[in-house]
């Protein structure tokens, strides 16, 4: 049996962290690094590649960040490296668990990803992955004739056979307009074959009504397997004509809810490649998230087993 192969791609950042005590912790985090993590995680000792695809500068920072990604076990030689450029940047406060984040990300390597020379090389590589992950962050740092690029290439690798999974993740200050962002999500909609969208998102996106009518809406794309996030509330799916609900753990008093929505996705993402029901993935994906949540920051202490 072949190795496993998924890629996550996407944006990282430098993240600041206000601690308890009043001081801050420097670390590093971003959605798509977020789903890699939890995906390696969740595969285990299992033969796995899990590569990160995104763009550094040669910065301290940037290689801090390099070798911060390795220590997780996920492939870094994936990500390129952009001299003179540097990384994003986001703080983030918290009030009763719940984050806000503050950014400076205008400038990031990563939004030069598709452009850079490299990416067409990078692009035959990644011809060989099982799997590939992306949001709506990582559409929202591009510009647009960098998107229909990346979105060209993800729909030749859906019609290839491979898994194309996909998050919305809304940011609506990454977008020129809501229109603008309500397009570039539908265009990638169509080029994914696994949608993990949180209901949140969708609501402030298109006007949703409930999870169910995301569900419809999403089909309609053509996307086979979808499964809606609710924060505490069960997620609903549908896959292959059937629909099921998976409530989630439940956490009397979470600390920080930074991450769990990816930590979900990435749990998942193991658990469908592994070849477990989508039920039994989603409570795999909600089982990581209560843990993360119990931890300040994106990449908590190991869930010991």
């Amino acid at each position: 049996m072949s190795m496993l192969r998924i890629a996550s791609i996407g944006e990282c950042m430098i993240e600041i962290q206000d601690m308890a005590d009043g001081t801050t912790r420097r670390t590093f985090g971003g959605d798509t690094l977020n789903v890699a993590v939890y995906a390696k995680r969740a595969l285990g000792d299992q033969a796995a590649c899990v590569s990160y695809v995104s763009a550094l500068g040669d910065d301290p920072f940037s290689l801090e960040m390099r070798d911060f990604i390795a220590t997780e076990a996920i492939d870094t030689s994936t990500v390129l490296s952009l001299p003179g450029q540097l990384p994003g940047l986001y703080a983030i406060t918290l009030e009763n668990g719940e984050r806000k984040p503050w950014f400076w990300r205008s400038q990031a390597a990563a939004r030069q990803l598709v452009q850079a020379p490299a990416f067409t090389e990078l692009c035959a590589r990644l011809e060989d992955y099982d799997a590939l992950y992306f949001s709506g962050i990582t559409l929202g740092i591009l510009d647009p004739d960098s998107r229909t690029r990346l979105l060209t290439f993800l729909g030749r690798m859906r019609h290839a056979g491979k898994t194309i999974i996909f998050d919305t993740n809304y940011r609506p200050r990454l977008w020129q307009s809501q229109a603008e962002a309500q397009q570039a999500v539908t265009d990638a909609l169509q080029v994914c074959t696994l949608a993990l969208p949180t209901f949140e998102d969708e609501q402030a996106l298109f006007g949703d009504a409930c999870a169910s009518d995301t569900i419809v809406r999403i089909q309609r794309s053509g996307v086979g397997e979808i499964v809606v996030k609710q924060g505490a509330e069960p997620c609903l799916g549908r896959c292959a004509e059937s629909d099921f609900e998976v409530a989630p753990m439940q956490v009397s008093q979470p600390v920080d809810t930074t991450a769990a929505g990816d930590s979900f996705n990435g749990a998942y993402i193991a658990a469908r490649l592994n070849g477990k029901s989508a039920e039994q993935a989603a409570a795999d994906g909600h089982r990581m998230a209560s843990h993360v949540i119990g931890y300040r920051g994106a990449i908590v202490p190991q869930l010991q087993h």
